[in-house]
């Protein structure tokens, strides 16, 4: 508690705030937080408020939920809408809109939707049930990956012939040398994510300054650690340097958890993934091995619908770092946390549901 407790101390965050101040760059910069539960911390502690104006902070693709595209929602619901198939979830991923229908809305039909605290939880209950085909919906980074593959590789062990995985697992260096290589490209610094990097380590975002010139610090997720960072980055910028620098140390190291990356290679291999806002991105997806096919649920038939997006819709702008979330003519009226229209909206570490819920100010 006494670690915590100088981490949210709001002498010494105001005391760094007013170092950055004190840089006077003559620009502005502007500085993506990639991660979403780093965008949510920063409404929460609102962050921004103690900047000075030449800084601006842009939240990017970094909310596993907010980046999983409609066509994987529908596949999703196509699946709990048939007979013999449970789908099991994170929570944080039921209320998500597809094209036409939520996973909440396929459980309030009839389907057999659960939720599940993690992909362990939902193997044990296929176990149980094995009259029941438990198709688990995988999302999220390497942070997630790692446990996904934890849990594929028991069920192979332990031959639990009902349990699928429907992957739309994603990494996050792909994404954002396609974020980078955008010709509207307008991110003079990264705030990297902090859980992602304790698997991948830090060396795997090298090419970032290398190739792009923009500097990189991996992030905590504490008040002190995300002003800490914002200072190191503006520091950065101020000497004209690009390098990435890791202010979560406490946690991360250069090379990661080589167990961790050894168990996602053994279960997965890279593949093209869908992003929300971004498309097709090359080698930005993990799929589960052919050898493991017996546990892949894309090879399940479904009637899936034609995707399309909500009219209106601009999250995935947002996640783009292109627009603030109350740009988006929906948010706030017909896009509203009870009436949600886009994933931004739904997830806790969504941008427009931060904004939302931590700065009134901003949507009256």
């Amino acid at each position: 508690m006494n670690a915590l407790a100088g981490l949210r101390n709001a002498n010494a965050v105001q005391r760094v705030a007013r170092e950055i101040a004190a840089l006077k760059l003559d620009r502005t910069v502007r500085l993506m937080e990639v991660c979403g539960g780093h965008t949510a911390a920063i409404y929460r502690f609102a962050l921004r408020d103690l900047l000075p104006e030449w800084v601006k902070l842009v939240s990017g693709p970094g909310c596993p939920v907010c980046v999983t595209a409609n066509d994987f929602v529908d596949r999703a619901v196509a699946l709990a809408r048939t007979p013999d198939i449970t789908v099991a979830t994170f929570g944080d991923l039921i209320r998500v809109p597809g094209s036409s229908r939520s996973l909440a809305e396929a459980r309030a039909e009839g389907g057999d939707v659960r939720v599940f605290y993690s992909s362990a939880d939902a193997l044990d209950w296929a176990g149980k049930n094995p009259a029941r085909k438990v198709v688990f919906l995988g999302i999220g980074f390497e942070t997630t990956a790692c446990t996904l593959a934890a849990t594929l590789d028991r069920a192979v062990r332990e031959n639990v012939g009902n349990f699928r995985l429907l992957s739309s697992l994603k990494t996050m260096p792909a994404a954002l040398r396609a974020l980078l290589s955008a010709p509207d490209a307008r991110v003079d610094g990264l705030i990297l994510p902090g859980h992602v990097a304790v698997v991948t380590g830090t060396a795997t975002y090298d090419f970032i300054p290398r190739e792009f010139g923009v500097p990189c610090v991996v992030a905590g997720f504490e008040p002190l650690d995300l002003m800490t960072t914002i200072l190191m980055l503006c520091r950065q910028l101020a000497g004209k340097r690009a390098t990435v620098e890791n202010q979560y140390r406490r946690v991360v190291h250069a090379h990661g958890n080589a167990p961790a990356q050894a168990l996602m290679k053994k279960m997965f291999e890279p593949c093209t993934a869908n992003w929300r806002g971004f498309g097709a991105i090359a080698g930005s997806g993990l799929a589960i091995r052919s050898e493991f096919s017996a546990w892949d649920a894309q090879t399940i038939p479904a009637a899936v619908e034609e995707t399309r997006e909500f009219a209106g819709c601009r999250c995935g702008d947002v996640l783009r770092g292109a627009l603030h979330p109350t740009e988006c003519p929906l948010f706030g009226k017909a896009c509203a946390p009870e009436t949600p229209r886009g994933a931004c909206m739904v997830s806790a570490e969504g941008a427009c549901a931060a904004v939302y819920h931590f700065s009134p100010v901003d949507h009256g």
